[in-house]
Order: structure tokens, then sequence, then C-alpha cells
């Protein structure tokens, strides 16, 4: 049996930043028949949609399996509150977070209850940023977050931590979580039933060079804990996304060389190789710029699948 595939919709959706409705009514379902895709990522935004939840569970693609990751609510409640994360070990910030994680996991039931689709995996996130600066009070906090949500019923959804680029002392990084060694250590210490999750550019960030990104995607399979590799690329220079080192989520360099993408056909594969029997792939990238009808987004979209399913 082939290894499911998520096709994150929010980078690839215009409709995220200026609502159309009816652009997305047609977009969702384009992206679930798209070969191989199995269920779709899609945000927790202070809810299941950042404009009409109503729209959302009507409209999500009957059967699929959604990866839901509040990683933009998280980024802006941090923005509001540095205390705020489930690895603060300030207790204010870290019952925030938890408070939030109790909503999504009633939002998880609701898609259940009120949708034709059902959400596979939920992705946590090791906030605060700068989080590290706290050293071990910050993974042992993250540890009992962990064994507190892992005691909740999350209706069959899978608990997973994705690792983003942790501090880099010097640098001035995008999100500043935890090391990957530090919420490993959290999980273990947790007895947990949670789950890693590599996202390459989120890798490539935090590492400024695609080869360790590999040998990473090595450790965490070698941890036994690696639930799910997403394939979202990441440049050293600025390009068509933006600045060098923003995580926007840039394409496979083949499918649009202009990006200026790290992630090429043969990291994918050195990826793939790495991870090993993986539960989970994902592909996670943008929209090309001059992407604004559904036939275009759809493009894009199998054009960076269709590298991953080569390399597989």
């Amino acid at each position: 049996m082939s290894t499911p595939i998520l096709l994150s919709s929010y980078p690839l959706s215009p409709a995220h930043a200026q609502w159309d409705p009816t652009l997305e009514a047609e977009l969702l379902p384009a992206l679930f028949a798209l070969p191989g895709v199995t269920g779709l990522e899609v945000p927790w935004v202070d809810g299941l949609h950042p404009h009409d939840e109503a729209w959302f569970l009507a409209h999500v693609p009957a059967g699929a399996q959604l990866a839901l990751t509040a990683i933009p609510w998280v980024m802006k409640s941090c923005a509001a509150d540095a205390s705020y994360g489930i690895a603060s070990p300030d207790e204010t910030g870290r019952a925030k977070a938890l408070t939030d994680l109790r909503r999504v996991a009633a939002d998880v039931a609701r898609v259940r209850a009120e949708s034709a689709a059902s959400v596979a995996i939920v992705t946590l996130h090791s906030a605060p940023q700068n989080a590290a600066a706290y050293g071990q009070d910050s993974i042992d906090a993250l540890a009992r977050s962990l064994a507190e949500i892992g005691s909740w019923d999350w209706s069959g959804a899978q608990l997973v931590i994705e690792h983003c680029d942790a501090f880099v002392a010097g640098r001035a990084g995008e999100k500043r979580f935890l090391s990957m060694a530090a919420e490993l250590e959290a999980i273990e210490a947790s007895k947990a039933p949670v789950g890693m999750w590599i996202n390459w550019g989120r890798s490539a960030i935090e590492l400024q060079d695609a080869d360790a990104v590999t040998a990473q995607i090595a450790d965490a399979a070698a941890s036994g804990h690696l639930a799910g590799l997403a394939f979202s690329g990441a440049s050293a220079v600025s390009g068509a996304y933006g600045p060098a080192w923003l995580d926007a989520h840039l394409p496979i360099a083949e499918t649009f060389p202009e990006s200026e993408s790290l992630l090429d056909a043969a990291h994918v594969s050195a990826a793939l190789a790495a991870a090993g029997d993986v539960p989970w792939l994902s592909v996670k990238v943008a929209r090309r710029p001059d992407d604004v009808t559904v036939d275009a987004i759809v493009t894009t979209a199998e054009r960076n699948l269709a590298v991953v399913h080569a390399a597989r």
C-alpha cells in the first residue's frame, strides 16, 4: 500500500488572503482529486476557517483526511505574548496555549460530526519563540504539556510535533522554537502518543544546508518517532517568494527554477531514503506568483506532486 500523501491547500489558495468562496469551492475538490492525494492540510486560525467555518464544513471534500495545523494562530499568539506556547516555562503562557488546543480538539470532533471529512493529523508546535533560552525548563514544560494533551479525546486524530526552525544564536530565524533533539526528549519523557513531523523547508531555514536536512530526517527516523515528512522548499537568496530563508513554502526547484528553491528532485529522493517507511508524506508548496486561476494552481500542485511520485 502506498504511503498516503497530504496536500497543503492554504498556501496554494488565494482565497485565504482575500476570501473568494467561488474559487475555493472549485479548488478544494480539484486538489483532493489529484493522483495519490488522500487528504488536505488546512489551517486552524482561531477556528476551522479564517473566514467562514460553516462554509468550510459544508465544502470540505467528502472522504478527505485532513491535517489540521494551528501554526498561523501560534505565530499570531506568540507575537501578542512572548510567553505563549506549550513549551513555555511560564505557566500562564503555557495555559493559554493548552486552552487553545482544547478548542482545536473540539473542532476536530466537529469536523467528524458536521462534515464528510475527518481529521487524521493534528500538528503541535514547541512555542514560545526563543524557547531554547530557557533550556531544560522548556523541555520539561513541553513534556508536561504533551502528557496532558495526549490524554484528551482527539476523535481518532494522530498528534505530531511539527519541527520548525530552532533558535540559533546570532541568527534571525523564522519560528525559533525548540531543537528537534529537545522535542524528541520531551516526547520520550511525556510517554504520550505523539510523533515527529519534519517539514523540509523549515529544517532548511534552521540548518541553512540542504544536505544537513537529509541528515536531520535520518536522525528523526532513527528515533522511532518520525510520523510524517512534508516537502516544502526554502531559498538562500531573495527571489520571487520574498527574502532569503523566509518560510514561504517554495516549490520543488525543477517545477519553477525562478524560485531559487534548495529543494530539488535529488533532495526529495535523499529525504525519502532517509525517512524510510514513514507513515505519511505531505506536499506543502505555495502557488506561483502568477497563479490566479484554479487551473493554474492545480497545475502547480500537480507538478510538485509528480516529482515526489517519481522519487518514491
